[in-house]
Protein backbone atom coordinates (compact mmCIF):
# COMPACT_ATOMS: atom_id res chain seq x y z
CA UNK A 1 0.00 0.00 0.00
CA UNK A 2 1.23 3.49 -0.85
CA UNK A 3 -0.20 6.93 -0.15
CA UNK A 4 0.93 8.20 -3.54
CA UNK A 5 -1.85 8.44 -6.16
CA UNK A 6 -1.55 5.99 -9.04
CA UNK A 7 -2.40 8.23 -12.01
CA UNK A 8 -0.02 10.66 -13.70
CA UNK A 9 -2.63 13.43 -13.41
CA UNK A 10 -2.91 13.26 -9.62
CA UNK A 11 0.79 12.64 -9.04
CA UNK A 12 1.72 15.70 -11.12
CA UNK A 13 -0.99 17.79 -9.47
CA UNK A 14 0.21 16.71 -6.03
CA UNK A 15 3.80 17.60 -6.91
CA UNK A 16 2.85 21.04 -8.27
CA UNK A 17 0.63 21.64 -5.24
CA UNK A 18 3.50 20.86 -2.87
CA UNK A 19 5.75 23.19 -4.89
CA UNK A 20 3.15 25.99 -4.65
CA UNK A 21 2.74 25.50 -0.90
CA UNK A 22 6.51 25.34 -0.37
CA UNK A 23 6.93 28.53 -2.43
CA UNK A 24 4.34 30.32 -0.30
CA UNK A 25 6.10 29.17 2.87
CA UNK A 26 9.43 30.36 1.45
CA UNK A 27 7.98 33.80 0.72
CA UNK A 28 6.70 34.02 4.28
CA UNK A 29 10.20 33.17 5.53
CA UNK A 30 11.70 35.82 3.26
CA UNK A 31 9.11 38.32 4.53
CA UNK A 32 10.08 37.58 8.12
CA UNK A 33 13.80 37.81 7.40
CA UNK A 34 13.76 41.03 5.36
CA UNK A 35 10.71 42.86 6.74
CA UNK A 36 9.58 41.51 10.09
CA UNK A 37 12.98 41.21 11.81
CA UNK A 38 14.14 44.77 10.87
CA UNK A 39 10.75 46.12 11.96
CA UNK A 40 11.08 44.38 15.33
CA UNK A 41 14.43 46.07 15.86
CA UNK A 42 12.96 49.43 14.82
CA UNK A 43 10.01 49.08 17.22
CA UNK A 44 12.37 48.13 20.06
CA UNK A 45 14.53 51.18 19.34
CA UNK A 46 11.47 53.43 19.30
CA UNK A 47 10.36 52.05 22.68
CA UNK A 48 13.83 52.63 24.12
CA UNK A 49 13.79 56.19 22.77
CA UNK A 50 10.31 56.82 24.25
CA UNK A 51 11.42 55.59 27.65
CA UNK A 52 14.61 57.68 27.59
CA UNK A 53 12.86 60.81 26.33
CA UNK A 54 10.03 60.41 28.83
CA UNK A 55 12.49 59.89 31.69
CA UNK A 56 14.49 62.96 30.64
CA UNK A 57 11.34 65.07 30.21
CA UNK A 58 10.04 64.13 33.64
CA UNK A 59 13.40 64.72 35.33
CA UNK A 60 13.99 68.12 33.77
CA UNK A 61 10.41 69.38 33.81
CA UNK A 62 9.14 71.70 36.53
CA UNK A 63 7.36 69.68 39.20
CA UNK A 64 4.28 71.88 38.80
CA UNK A 65 4.09 71.14 35.10
CA UNK A 66 4.68 67.37 35.24
CA UNK A 67 0.96 66.62 35.40
CA UNK A 68 0.36 68.72 32.28
CA UNK A 69 3.25 66.98 30.50
CA UNK A 70 1.85 63.52 31.34
CA UNK A 71 -1.60 64.60 30.14
CA UNK A 72 -0.22 65.86 26.80
CA UNK A 73 1.76 62.65 26.28
CA UNK A 74 -1.36 60.57 26.86
CA UNK A 75 -3.62 62.81 24.76
CA UNK A 76 -1.36 63.51 21.79
CA UNK A 77 0.97 60.49 21.63
CA UNK A 78 -1.07 57.75 23.33
CA UNK A 79 1.74 57.28 25.85
CA UNK A 80 0.76 56.87 29.49
CA UNK A 81 3.01 56.94 32.58
CA UNK A 82 1.97 55.30 35.83
CA UNK A 83 3.90 54.79 39.06
CA UNK A 84 4.42 51.22 40.15
CA UNK A 85 1.90 50.18 42.80
CA UNK A 86 2.51 47.41 45.34
CA UNK A 87 -0.86 45.77 44.80
CA UNK A 88 -1.10 46.11 41.02
CA UNK A 89 -2.13 43.07 38.94
CA UNK A 90 0.08 42.23 35.98
CA UNK A 91 -0.16 39.79 33.12
CA UNK A 92 2.95 38.75 31.22
CA UNK A 93 3.40 39.25 27.50
CA UNK A 94 2.10 36.44 25.28
CA UNK A 95 4.74 33.97 24.11
CA UNK A 96 4.94 35.19 20.52
CA UNK A 97 8.06 35.56 18.41
CA UNK A 98 7.55 39.26 17.64
CA UNK A 99 6.99 40.27 21.28
CA UNK A 100 9.88 38.11 22.49
CA UNK A 101 12.32 39.71 20.04
CA UNK A 102 11.15 43.24 20.88
CA UNK A 103 11.24 42.75 24.67
CA UNK A 104 14.67 41.14 24.50
CA UNK A 105 16.10 44.10 22.53
CA UNK A 106 14.50 46.64 24.90
CA UNK A 107 15.88 44.83 27.99
CA UNK A 108 19.38 44.86 26.49
CA UNK A 109 19.15 48.66 26.00
CA UNK A 110 17.42 49.63 29.28
CA UNK A 111 18.93 47.12 31.64
CA UNK A 112 18.20 43.65 33.02
CA UNK A 113 15.72 44.99 35.60
CA UNK A 114 13.29 46.11 32.89
CA UNK A 115 9.94 44.40 33.18
CA UNK A 116 7.17 43.95 30.64
CA UNK A 117 3.45 43.26 30.81
CA UNK A 118 0.49 43.04 28.48
CA UNK A 119 -2.14 43.84 31.11
CA UNK A 120 -1.94 46.06 34.23
CA UNK A 121 -5.00 46.38 36.44
CA UNK A 122 -7.25 45.19 33.57
CA UNK A 123 -5.78 47.81 31.21
CA UNK A 124 -4.23 46.27 28.07
CA UNK A 125 -1.20 47.57 26.22
CA UNK A 126 2.55 47.14 25.96
CA UNK A 127 3.92 48.02 29.40
CA UNK A 128 7.62 48.80 29.98
CA UNK A 129 9.09 49.62 33.40
CA UNK A 130 11.80 52.24 34.05
CA UNK A 131 13.34 54.10 37.02
CA UNK A 132 13.55 57.78 38.01
CA UNK A 133 15.53 58.51 41.17
CA UNK A 134 14.98 54.99 42.51
CA UNK A 135 11.24 55.22 41.81
CA UNK A 136 9.69 52.72 39.43
CA UNK A 137 7.27 53.75 36.69
CA UNK A 138 5.33 52.08 33.91
CA UNK A 139 5.24 53.38 30.36
CA UNK A 140 2.26 52.16 28.36
CA UNK A 141 1.88 52.30 24.59
CA UNK A 142 -0.95 50.73 22.55
CA UNK A 143 -0.21 47.17 21.54
CA UNK A 144 -1.02 48.04 17.91
CA UNK A 145 2.14 50.16 17.74
CA UNK A 146 4.27 47.23 18.81
CA UNK A 147 2.74 44.16 17.24
CA UNK A 148 1.27 44.54 13.79
CA UNK A 149 -1.29 41.85 13.17
CA UNK A 150 -1.53 40.45 9.69
CA UNK A 151 -4.61 41.93 8.09
CA UNK A 152 -7.32 39.57 6.98
CA UNK A 153 -7.10 40.92 3.44
CA UNK A 154 -3.48 39.76 3.25
CA UNK A 155 -4.57 36.28 4.31
CA UNK A 156 -7.29 36.39 1.66
CA UNK A 157 -4.87 37.50 -1.03
CA UNK A 158 -2.43 34.78 -0.05
CA UNK A 159 -5.15 32.14 -0.15
CA UNK A 160 -6.30 33.46 -3.55
CA UNK A 161 -2.76 33.32 -4.92
CA UNK A 162 -2.39 29.74 -3.70
CA UNK A 163 -5.76 28.80 -5.19
CA UNK A 164 -4.79 30.33 -8.56
CA UNK A 165 -1.53 28.36 -8.46
CA UNK A 166 -3.38 25.10 -7.80
CA UNK A 167 -5.94 25.78 -10.56
CA UNK A 168 -3.11 26.58 -12.98
CA UNK A 169 -1.33 23.38 -11.96
CA UNK A 170 -4.51 21.38 -12.55
CA UNK A 171 -4.99 22.98 -15.97
CA UNK A 172 -1.41 22.32 -17.05
CA UNK A 173 -1.40 18.71 -15.86
CA UNK A 174 -4.84 17.90 -17.30
CA UNK A 175 -3.82 19.48 -20.62
CA UNK A 176 -0.91 17.05 -20.81
CA UNK A 177 -2.82 14.12 -19.32
CA UNK A 178 -5.78 14.30 -21.75
CA UNK A 179 -3.84 13.18 -24.86
CA UNK A 180 -2.00 10.59 -22.75
CA UNK A 181 -5.33 9.06 -21.71
CA UNK A 182 -6.44 9.03 -25.35
CA UNK A 183 -3.22 7.23 -26.30
CA UNK A 184 -3.70 4.74 -23.47
CA UNK A 185 -7.28 3.96 -24.54
CA UNK A 186 -6.20 3.54 -28.16
CA UNK A 187 -3.31 1.24 -27.16
CA UNK A 188 -5.75 -0.85 -25.11
CA UNK A 189 -7.96 -1.27 -28.18
CA UNK A 190 -4.98 -2.36 -30.26
CA UNK A 191 -4.13 -4.89 -27.55
CA UNK A 192 -7.63 -6.34 -27.95
CA UNK A 193 -7.14 -6.66 -31.69
CA UNK A 194 -9.28 -3.63 -32.59
CA UNK A 195 -8.41 -0.69 -34.82
CA UNK A 196 -8.91 2.53 -32.83
CA UNK A 197 -9.82 5.87 -34.42
CA UNK A 198 -6.90 8.28 -34.83
CA UNK A 199 -5.99 10.10 -31.64
CA UNK A 200 -5.98 13.93 -31.81
CA UNK A 201 -2.59 15.27 -32.84
CA UNK A 202 -2.64 18.36 -30.64
CA UNK A 203 -0.98 19.72 -27.53
CA UNK A 204 2.73 20.27 -26.83
CA UNK A 205 5.18 19.33 -29.56
CA UNK A 206 6.37 16.18 -27.77
CA UNK A 207 2.81 14.93 -27.23
CA UNK A 208 1.84 15.85 -30.80
CA UNK A 209 4.83 13.95 -32.18
CA UNK A 210 3.93 10.92 -30.04
CA UNK A 211 0.32 11.01 -31.27
CA UNK A 212 1.45 11.26 -34.90
CA UNK A 213 3.79 8.30 -34.50
CA UNK A 214 1.10 6.29 -32.73
CA UNK A 215 -1.45 6.97 -35.47
CA UNK A 216 1.05 5.87 -38.10
CA UNK A 217 1.77 2.68 -36.15
CA UNK A 218 -1.97 2.00 -35.82
CA UNK A 219 -2.47 2.42 -39.58
CA UNK A 220 0.49 0.14 -40.31
CA UNK A 221 -0.85 -2.55 -37.98
CA UNK A 222 -4.32 -2.32 -39.53
CA UNK A 223 -2.84 -2.61 -43.00
CA UNK A 224 -0.75 -5.62 -41.96
CA UNK A 225 -3.83 -7.29 -40.46
CA UNK A 226 -5.79 -6.69 -43.65
CA UNK A 227 -2.94 -8.01 -45.81
CA UNK A 228 -2.63 -11.09 -43.60
CA UNK A 229 -6.36 -11.80 -43.75
CA UNK A 230 -6.37 -11.28 -47.52
CA UNK A 231 -3.41 -13.61 -48.06
CA UNK A 232 -4.85 -16.34 -45.83
CA UNK A 233 -8.26 -16.01 -47.47
CA UNK A 234 -6.67 -16.40 -50.89
CA UNK A 235 -4.59 -19.37 -49.74
CA UNK A 236 -7.62 -21.07 -48.16
CA UNK A 237 -9.62 -20.61 -51.34
CA UNK A 238 -6.83 -22.01 -53.45
CA UNK A 239 -6.41 -24.99 -51.09
CA UNK A 240 -10.07 -25.80 -50.60
CA UNK A 241 -10.74 -26.04 -54.32
CA UNK A 242 -8.37 -29.03 -54.83
CA UNK A 243 -9.56 -30.46 -51.51
CA UNK A 244 -13.09 -30.50 -52.86
CA UNK A 245 -11.87 -32.29 -55.99
CA UNK A 246 -9.96 -34.79 -53.83
CA UNK A 247 -13.04 -35.44 -51.71
CA UNK A 248 -15.12 -36.03 -54.86
CA UNK A 249 -12.43 -38.29 -56.32
CA UNK A 250 -12.22 -40.35 -53.14
CA UNK A 251 -15.97 -40.83 -53.05
CA UNK A 252 -16.01 -41.99 -56.67
CA UNK A 253 -12.97 -44.23 -56.38
CA UNK A 254 -13.22 -47.99 -56.18
CA UNK A 255 -10.82 -48.27 -53.25
CA UNK A 256 -11.82 -50.28 -50.21
CA UNK A 257 -13.98 -48.66 -47.56
CA UNK A 258 -11.26 -48.34 -44.90
CA UNK A 259 -8.94 -46.53 -47.30
CA UNK A 260 -11.66 -44.13 -48.40
CA UNK A 261 -12.59 -43.33 -44.79
CA UNK A 262 -8.96 -42.65 -43.93
CA UNK A 263 -8.52 -40.36 -46.93
CA UNK A 264 -11.77 -38.53 -46.11
CA UNK A 265 -10.58 -38.08 -42.52
CA UNK A 266 -7.30 -36.58 -43.77
CA UNK A 267 -9.18 -34.25 -46.11
CA UNK A 268 -11.50 -33.14 -43.28
CA UNK A 269 -8.47 -32.54 -41.05
CA UNK A 270 -6.82 -30.41 -43.72
CA UNK A 271 -10.05 -28.45 -44.20
CA UNK A 272 -10.30 -27.91 -40.42
CA UNK A 273 -6.70 -26.68 -40.24
CA UNK A 274 -7.41 -24.18 -43.01
CA UNK A 275 -10.43 -23.00 -41.02
CA UNK A 276 -8.28 -22.52 -37.94
CA UNK A 277 -5.81 -20.42 -39.93
CA UNK A 278 -8.69 -18.22 -41.05
CA UNK A 279 -10.04 -17.95 -37.50
CA UNK A 280 -6.62 -16.95 -36.21
CA UNK A 281 -6.20 -14.32 -38.94
CA UNK A 282 -9.72 -12.91 -38.61
CA UNK A 283 -9.76 -9.64 -36.58
CA UNK A 284 -12.13 -9.81 -33.60
CA UNK A 285 -13.19 -6.18 -34.06
CA UNK A 286 -15.01 -7.14 -37.27
CA UNK A 287 -17.89 -8.43 -35.12
CA UNK A 288 -19.80 -5.87 -33.00
CA UNK A 289 -20.33 -6.46 -29.30
CA UNK A 290 -23.81 -7.09 -27.91
CA UNK A 291 -25.50 -8.34 -24.79
CA UNK A 292 -25.95 -12.11 -25.01
CA UNK A 293 -27.08 -14.97 -22.80
CA UNK A 294 -24.01 -17.14 -22.38
CA UNK A 295 -26.06 -20.01 -20.90
CA UNK A 296 -28.15 -20.23 -24.09
CA UNK A 297 -25.02 -20.10 -26.25
CA UNK A 298 -23.41 -22.96 -24.31
CA UNK A 299 -26.60 -25.04 -24.44
CA UNK A 300 -26.70 -24.64 -28.22
CA UNK A 301 -23.03 -25.63 -28.56
CA UNK A 302 -23.53 -28.74 -26.42
CA UNK A 303 -26.61 -29.75 -28.42
CA UNK A 304 -24.67 -29.48 -31.69
CA UNK A 305 -21.84 -31.58 -30.20
CA UNK A 306 -24.28 -34.27 -29.19
CA UNK A 307 -25.58 -34.43 -32.77
CA UNK A 308 -22.00 -35.18 -33.83
CA UNK A 309 -22.06 -38.21 -31.55
CA UNK A 310 -19.95 -36.79 -28.74
CA UNK A 311 -20.75 -37.47 -25.11
CA UNK A 312 -20.92 -33.89 -23.81
CA UNK A 313 -22.80 -32.92 -20.63
CA UNK A 314 -23.79 -29.42 -19.62
CA UNK A 315 -24.20 -27.87 -16.14
CA UNK A 316 -25.53 -24.30 -16.10
CA UNK A 317 -25.67 -22.39 -12.80
CA UNK A 318 -28.11 -19.66 -13.82
CA UNK A 319 -28.82 -17.14 -16.53
CA UNK A 320 -25.55 -15.43 -17.47
CA UNK A 321 -25.73 -12.16 -19.41
CA UNK A 322 -22.45 -10.75 -20.75
CA UNK A 323 -21.31 -8.16 -23.26
CA UNK A 324 -19.42 -9.91 -26.04
CA UNK A 325 -19.19 -11.13 -29.62
CA UNK A 326 -21.39 -14.22 -30.08
CA UNK A 327 -19.55 -15.74 -33.04
CA UNK A 328 -16.14 -15.31 -31.42
CA UNK A 329 -17.26 -16.83 -28.11
CA UNK A 330 -18.94 -19.72 -29.93
CA UNK A 331 -15.68 -20.32 -31.79
CA UNK A 332 -13.66 -20.28 -28.54
CA UNK A 333 -15.89 -22.70 -26.60
CA UNK A 334 -16.26 -24.99 -29.63
CA UNK A 335 -12.48 -25.10 -29.99
CA UNK A 336 -12.16 -26.19 -26.36
CA UNK A 337 -14.76 -28.94 -26.79
CA UNK A 338 -13.08 -30.10 -30.03
CA UNK A 339 -9.72 -30.06 -28.30
CA UNK A 340 -11.07 -32.17 -25.42
CA UNK A 341 -12.74 -34.62 -27.81
CA UNK A 342 -9.62 -34.97 -29.94
CA UNK A 343 -7.07 -35.48 -27.16
CA UNK A 344 -9.16 -37.00 -24.36
CA UNK A 345 -11.69 -39.01 -26.32
CA UNK A 346 -13.82 -39.53 -23.19
CA UNK A 347 -16.75 -37.83 -21.54
CA UNK A 348 -16.64 -34.02 -21.71
CA UNK A 349 -18.28 -31.78 -19.11
CA UNK A 350 -19.15 -28.11 -19.72
CA UNK A 351 -20.01 -26.07 -16.63
CA UNK A 352 -21.17 -22.46 -16.29
CA UNK A 353 -21.30 -20.65 -12.93
CA UNK A 354 -21.23 -17.19 -11.40
CA UNK A 355 -18.30 -15.87 -9.34
CA UNK A 356 -19.07 -12.38 -8.05
CA UNK A 357 -19.09 -9.99 -11.01
CA UNK A 358 -17.70 -12.58 -13.41
CA UNK A 359 -18.91 -15.69 -15.23
CA UNK A 360 -16.77 -18.84 -15.41
CA UNK A 361 -16.98 -21.46 -18.17
CA UNK A 362 -15.19 -24.78 -17.55
CA UNK A 363 -14.62 -27.38 -20.28
CA UNK A 364 -13.42 -30.54 -18.48
CA UNK A 365 -12.12 -33.85 -19.77
CA UNK A 366 -10.41 -36.97 -18.41
CA UNK A 367 -7.47 -36.99 -20.79
CA UNK A 368 -3.75 -36.96 -19.94
CA UNK A 369 -3.79 -33.23 -19.12
CA UNK A 370 -1.03 -30.66 -19.56
CA UNK A 371 1.96 -30.26 -17.20
CA UNK A 372 1.93 -26.97 -15.30
CA UNK A 373 5.30 -26.00 -16.78
CA UNK A 374 3.88 -26.18 -20.32
CA UNK A 375 0.58 -24.35 -19.75
CA UNK A 376 1.69 -20.91 -20.97
CA UNK A 377 3.61 -22.40 -23.89
CA UNK A 378 0.49 -24.23 -25.04
CA UNK A 379 -1.32 -20.89 -25.47
CA UNK A 380 1.21 -19.85 -28.10
CA UNK A 381 0.39 -20.33 -31.81
CA UNK A 382 1.56 -23.52 -33.57
CA UNK A 383 2.28 -25.32 -30.28
CA UNK A 384 1.25 -28.92 -29.52
CA UNK A 385 1.91 -31.33 -26.65
CA UNK A 386 2.71 -34.43 -28.64
CA UNK A 387 4.23 -36.24 -25.67
CA UNK A 388 1.47 -35.52 -23.20
CA UNK A 389 -1.54 -35.59 -25.51
CA UNK A 390 -1.52 -38.54 -27.84
CA UNK A 391 -3.04 -38.51 -31.30
CA UNK A 392 -1.30 -35.20 -31.98
CA UNK A 393 -2.81 -33.49 -34.97
CA UNK A 394 -4.07 -30.09 -36.04
CA UNK A 395 -2.30 -26.81 -36.53
CA UNK A 396 -1.62 -25.92 -32.90
CA UNK A 397 -3.80 -22.81 -33.18
CA UNK A 398 -6.89 -23.90 -31.21
CA UNK A 399 -5.79 -22.74 -27.73
CA UNK A 400 -4.11 -19.64 -29.16
CA UNK A 401 -7.42 -18.64 -30.76
CA UNK A 402 -9.25 -19.19 -27.46
CA UNK A 403 -6.67 -17.12 -25.55
CA UNK A 404 -6.89 -14.23 -28.00
CA UNK A 405 -10.71 -14.20 -28.02
CA UNK A 406 -10.83 -14.27 -24.21
CA UNK A 407 -8.35 -11.40 -23.87
CA UNK A 408 -10.32 -9.48 -26.50
CA UNK A 409 -13.30 -9.71 -24.13
CA UNK A 410 -11.24 -8.50 -21.17
CA UNK A 411 -11.26 -11.96 -19.57
CA UNK A 412 -8.75 -14.67 -18.68
CA UNK A 413 -8.04 -18.16 -19.98
CA UNK A 414 -6.46 -20.84 -17.74
CA UNK A 415 -5.51 -24.49 -18.18
CA UNK A 416 -5.80 -26.30 -14.85
CA UNK A 417 -5.38 -29.90 -13.65
CA UNK A 418 -8.63 -31.68 -12.84
CA UNK A 419 -9.11 -33.65 -9.65
CA UNK A 420 -8.90 -37.35 -10.47
CA UNK A 421 -6.96 -36.68 -13.69
CA UNK A 422 -7.70 -34.65 -16.76
CA UNK A 423 -7.78 -31.02 -17.78
CA UNK A 424 -9.97 -28.00 -17.00
CA UNK A 425 -9.99 -25.29 -19.66
CA UNK A 426 -11.43 -22.25 -17.83
CA UNK A 427 -12.73 -19.02 -19.32
CA UNK A 428 -13.52 -16.14 -16.97
CA UNK A 429 -15.57 -13.25 -18.40
CA UNK A 430 -17.17 -10.15 -16.87
CA UNK A 431 -20.91 -10.09 -16.35
CA UNK A 432 -23.10 -7.50 -18.04
CA UNK A 433 -23.86 -4.42 -15.89
CA UNK A 434 -27.57 -5.12 -16.37
CA UNK A 435 -27.25 -8.69 -15.07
Amino acid sequence: MTLLPRTLLWRSFLLLSLVAIATTAAWLSIFHAYEQAPRNRQVAQNLVSLVNLTRTALVTADSAKRRVLLWELAENEGIQIYPVEPDEKLEALPDRTVLNEISQSVRVALGPKTRFASLRDEQPGFWVSFEIDDDDYWLRVPMERVERRMALQWVGWGALALLISLVAAWFIVSHVNRPMKALSAAAEKIGRGETPPPVPESGPEEVRTLATTFNQMSRDLARLAEDRALILAGVSHDLRTPLARLRLGVEMSSSDEALREGMNADIEEMDRIIGQFLDFARPESSEPEEELALDELIADIVERQKKLGRNVSCSVDAIALIIGRPKALRRAITNLVDNAARYAGTDIDVALRHEGNSVTVDVMDRGPGIPAADVERMKQPFTRMEAARSNASGSGLGLAIVDRITKGHGGSFDLLPRDGGGLIARLRLSRSPSA
